[in-house]
C-alpha cells in the first residue's frame, strides 16, 4: 500500500465550527456510513490508516492530492465535498463568502466560485498555484469528468493522460478526465486559473 503521510501538513487542532473542523467530521461520517473501519479506507485510497485517523480527529490539514484521493474513494469532486461542509448554499454566492481551501505544502489555493448544486452538472473554480507548485492527483473523483482550464494570469503545464499542455494566459485546456492528472505552475510567477467542471 502506498503511504500518503508524506502528503499531509501538521497543523495545530482546527477551532471547532471552522470549515478544517466541519471537513474532519465529513470525511468521519462518510466512511462510517459506508460502515468502513479506518483499515478498509485506507486499503481503498492507499492512505495510512495513522494519517486517515489524524485526519478525522483533525490533527492535520489534507494536501489537495490527499484529499483527491478521499473524494475518489467517495465518488465526489472537492467541490461537493466542501459544499457539503458548508451552510445551506444560495444561489447568489458573494466573493467574500466563497470557500476557499489552502494546502500549504503544495502552494495551490482553490476557491469554489459557484459551489455545485445537487441538480446542477457544473461548477466553477479558481485556482491559484505559487511559482513551482506542483498537484499530482491519482484519478478523477468521478470517470469522465469534465473539465475546461481557462488561465487568468501566468502559466501551468497540465499533464493528461501522459501529455504535456503549456497553458498560457488567455488559453483554453478542455478534456475528459478518465485517469490521473497533474499541475505544475513553472513560473517565474503564479498562475491563476478558472477551472470549469461538467460532471457526466
Amino acid at each position: 500500500m502506498r503511504d500518503a503521510d508524506a502528503d499531509e501538513t501538521d497543523t495545530e487542532r482546527p477551532a471547532a465550527g471552522s470549515v478544517d473542523a466541519r471537513l474532519a467530521a465529513r470525511l468521519a461520517e462518510l466512511r462510517t456510513g459506508r460502515g468502513w473501519s479506518l483499515d478498509e479506507l485506507a486499503r481503498r485510497s492507499g492512505v495510512s490508516r495513522s494519517t486517515l485517523s489524524r485526519l478525522e480527529r483533525g490533527e492535520l490539514s489534507p494536501t489537495a492530492a490527499l484529499l483527491g484521493r478521499l473524494c475518489a474513494v467517495h465518488g465526489r469532486t472537492m467541490s461537493r465535498l466542501l459544499l457539503e461542509v458548508e451552510q445551506e448554499p444560495a444561489l447568489l454566492v458573494r466573493a467574500e463568502r466563497q470557500t476557499v481551501w489552502r494546502d500549504e505544502a503544495s502552494g495551490f489555493v482553490r476557491r469554489s466560485v459557484s459551489p455545485p448544486h445537487a441538480g446542477l452538472r457544473g461548477e466553477i473554480v479558481e485556482g491559484i498555484l505559487g511559482a513551482g507548485a506542483d498537484v499530482a492527483y491519482d484519478g478523477p473523483p468521478v470517470p469522465g469528468l469534465e473539465q475546461h482550464v481557462w488561465v487568468l494570469e501566468g502559466a501551468v503545464e497540465i499533464t493528461v493522460e501522459g501529455a504535456v499542455h503549456t497553458v498560457r494566459r488567455g488559453d483554453c485546456l478542455r478534456f475528459r478526465l478518465y485517469g490521473p492528472s497533474r499541475f505544475h505552475c513553472p513560473g517565474p510567477d503564479r498562475v491563476r486559473y478558472a477551472l470549469m467542471i461538467v460532471a457526466p
